[in-house]
């Protein structure tokens, strides 16, 4: 028969079993606050690396100056705490050089060097020793004999600039009401009335020059319109236009592509609708001799109508695509030829969006602009 102990000897056992238990659940929760905190400092390291790389990245872009973007990168990580403190790097911690793709869609891949132009700025962010914040205490693992870990974080930001060039349609069609859903002729001389669909569009591009300036790098933006050949005589001036033209080159002043979107306003627009012509047009000016070197090449052309004049825009897509040109197509209003457009878009890797209302418009004029070509590559 079995005795039962006493209950004063049970609780006795249990107390020999806290006894012993309680100095190891004390080390794992001395260890599970110093993982935790090595945990928080490593983000706050890779925040702080990530903001040096960029803000670097954004001086470098406009100045081409390492000076001045290795002063903006120090800076910029001095304003981020790491485990209590501002973060510090030293001269050394920033490196210039060029990023590049070995082959479409595969990584970046970073060079350090000072010759020619550059377009990526690679930041290393270290709390070691031999960094000027030293390491980072621990609270508990001293314990243990380790006083101190030593987190590394790199980040690479490669400056991805964009030269744009926007291929507007200037055919009658554009001249019509907003409400008017269909094609035909519209207004052809100015001054272009507020309900049209061109001063939709005029409307549309002044949201996206606004959103292009509160970006970061610079953008270039290019201006090239087509219909057809088209002449016209107007009260206080004549319209002669090319099947399709470049109205401004690739520019960071802005204030120039507004300019020609005036000159439209103010005289008017007609004729038919060449959209190849006037996406081979675009291409001429996004690859002329102003088109930077490391620059992503974008085209956003648009349209009210359907191609009925001139070459295929559908060929012409394919020149572009051979030249790594993007082209994002827009169609507006119901009457326009989506179909089309939108292989146009799918020949070169671009988007195609369709608008029915004026705000429809310059909302993808937004979104279009708001697409920032800066990558963290590493």
């Amino acid at each position: 028969m079995l005795r039962r102990l006493p209950n004063r000897q049970r609780r006795g056992a249990i107390l020999v079993l806290i006894a012993i238990l309680l100095p190891v659940i004390a080390l794992l929760a001395a260890f599970a606050i110093d993982v935790a905190w090595m945990q928080l400092v490593n983000t706050e390291l890779r925040t702080a690396t990530d903001a040096a790389a960029r803000a670097g990245a954004k001086i470098l872009s406009v100045s081409q100056d390492q000076n001045a973007a290795r002063a903006a990168a120090l800076d910029a990580a001095s304003r981020n705490q790491v485990a209590g403190e501002s973060m510090l790097l030293a001269a050394s911690d920033v490196q210039f050089g060029r990023s590049t793709q070995p082959n479409p869609g595969s990584r970046f891949v970073f060079t350090e060097t000072n010759v020619g132009l550059l377009n990526a700025i690679k930041v290393d962010g270290q709390r070691t020793q031999g960094s000027p914040g030293g390491p980072v205490n621990l609270f508990f693992a001293r314990l243990v004999g380790r006083n101190f870990f030593e987190p590394a974080q790199t980040a690479t930001s490669t400056v991805l600039d964009r030269d744009i060039c926007l291929v507007i349609d200037r055919s009658g069609s554009m001249g019509l009401n907003i409400a008017n859903p269909g094609g035909g002729n519209g207004q052809n001389c100015g001054p272009m009335a507020a309900d049209t669909r061109f001063a939709a569009l005029d409307a549309a591009i002044e949201v996206f020059l606004q959103e292009l300036d509160l970006t970061f790098p610079n953008e270039q933006v290019a201006l090239a319109s087509y219909s057809n050949r088209f002449r016209r005589g107007c009260t206080g001036t004549n319209l002669d236009f090319q099947v399709a033209d470049i109205r401004q080159e690739l520019t960071q002043d802005f204030s120039l592509v507004r300019a020609e979107m005036t000159q439209f306003m103010t005289n008017g627009i007609g004729g038919r609708t060449a959209i190849g012509e006037g996406l081979r047009r675009g291409i001429e000016a996004i690859t002329s001799p102003l088109a930077r070197p490391f620059a992503i090449k974008t085209i956003v052309l648009m349209t009210d109508g359907r191609h009925n004049e001139g070459v295929e825009p559908a060929a012409i897509a394919a020149d572009a695509a051979a030249q790594d040109i993007v082209v994002h197509t827009i169609s507006f209003s119901r009457g326009a030829d989506l179909t089309r457009m939108q292989a146009v878009a799918d020949i070169t890797g671009g988007q195609h969006f369709h608008a029915d209302t004026a705000g429809d418009l310059a909302d993808i004029f937004r979104q279009i602009a708001r697409t920032l070509p800066v990558l963290l590559t590493e």
